[in-house]
């Protein structure tokens, strides 16, 4: 046997030995590297160098549920796993990847717990009450924190890639709980800061009605909201938003109020939008027999609508020819009437109307002529009547009383 030859016997006998020696080394729980050599559906196998391959099962993989092993690994990818269990009569060696994984994980997480860092997340799964993502470990994001709006179904989530932030962290009981929306609400809040900054009452802006209440409508003017209360939605008269605008709907409105500190945005889609005076001017004139709706009942009259946004004043002595107590006795809201103008002036917004002079007046009954007579009215007194005497100037009536009584007594005793 040549010298060369017991050099090469030597050296294989060296690394069989030592790989003898790694393979009897290896023990349940001992920590290993290897390289993925072959993917399967539901298991991976993996070269570590030793007599036989190892597998890492599906359920090793990864602390979430995977439906298929590419979604985990690649072949060719170094990988650190941990010996679950070991079989040489099988040539079977179980091989975790997750628990590595995961004992890695803790301290990572608890740092970005500590600091507060916003980092990227895969949704691997869509399960009740929420979301799962492999953090190393499984991370839970619970409905309420995946947006800053309700979401009814969460079926097109799975796959997204969200930002978050570890909102708890319970290593004992294996639990991580991620927000989404604690990084989305730090966001709109800083965007909503430099918008407000920018906004100047009296500003027009184009938005997007985003949801409505029964107290008015909430706009979108560039990443935050503002309110249109329901009284400034039209100048018509509106019971709710709905009967005006719609989600989605692209509207102008103007600035009405900005209060940083509350972060609050008063906004105004009327406003925006040519009042109904301005278009009314020439519409009408004094004398015209128009058409309106009572919208409002007060004391001394009613206030009428006689175009959108339009108001006139029915004074209650205008509501009829006979006396009025209240303006409940002759109209109610909503009722359809007829009115006369008496004075329109679009300047100062002002309308006086009148509904009994579009009524002809009721002929006084002869009983309430009598009435009025016993009341004072007295006949026309008759023409005065000039004597002789030029210092004396009588009426037919005083000058008959006057006869009489100075010569009665006379004139009856020459009978």
């Amino acid at each position: 046997m040549s010298e060369e030859t017991k050099v090469q016997e030597t050296a294989a006998a060296e690394v069989s030995q030592d790989a003898m020696d790694n393979f009897v080394s290896l023990k349940k729980g001992d920590t290993v590297n290897g390289t993925i050599v072959k993917i399967e559906d539901n298991q991976v196998f993996v070269s570590l160098g030793y007599k036989y391959d190892g597998v890492i099962p599906l359920r090793e993989l990864s602390s979430v549920q995977l439906e298929n092993a590419q979604n985990a690994v690649q072949v060719g990818q170094e990988v650190q796993l941990k010996v679950v269990s070991i079989d040489d009569e099988k040539e079977k060696l179980v091989l975790s990847k997750k628990v590595i994984d995961g004992e890695k994980a803790w301290d990572g997480l608890q740092a970005r717990f500590d600091s507060g860092e916003v980092f990227e997340i895969t949704v691997a799964d869509v399960v009740k009450g929420g979301l799962v993502a492999d953090v190393g470990v499984r991370g839970f994001i619970p409905a309420s924190m995946v947006e800053r709006h309700f979401v009814e179904d969460f079926s097109d989530y799975k796959g997204r890639t969200l930002r978050v932030k570890v909102k708890e962290i319970d290593r004992e009981n294996n639990k991580v709980i991620l927000s989404a929306k604690e990084v989305l609400d730090a966001e709109f809040e800083q965007n909503k800061q430099a918008v407000i900054g920018n906004l100047q009452v009296g500003q027009e802006l184009d938005g997007t009605v985003q949801r409505l209440t029964p107290f008015g409508a909430f706009v979108d003017i560039g990443g935050i909201d503002g309110l249109v209360h329901v009284s400034e939605l039209s100048w018509q008269h509106v019971a709710h938003p709905k009967d005006v605008v719609t989600e989605g709907q692209s509207v102008r409105v103007k600035v009405l109020k900005v209060d940083p500190a509350a972060g609050k945005i008063s906004l105004s889609i009327k406003a925006a939008q040519p009042g109904p005076w301005e278009s009314t001017n020439g519409q009408f004139n004094v004398g015209d027999i128009v058409t309106g709706t009572v919208r409002r009942i007060v004391s001394f009259g009613v206030f009428v609508e006689i175009a959108p946004g339009v108001e006139g004043l029915v004074h209650i002595s205008q509501l009829a020819h006979r006396h009025v107590a209240t303006p409940n006795e002759v109209v109610k809201e909503g009722q359809e009437v007829k009115a006369k103008i008496l004075d329109f002036n679009p300047a100062e917004k002002r309308v006086s109307l009148s509904i009994k002079e579009t009524e002809e007046a009721p002929e006084q009954a002869p009983d309430q002529k009598r009435e009025r007579s016993d009341r004072g009215e007295r006949a026309p007194r008759a023409p005065k009547v000039e004597l002789n005497n030029p210092n004396v100037s009588l009426s037919n009536e005083s000058m008959s009383f006057t006869l009489a009584e100075r010569f009665g007594d006379k004139l009856s005793k020459l009978k």
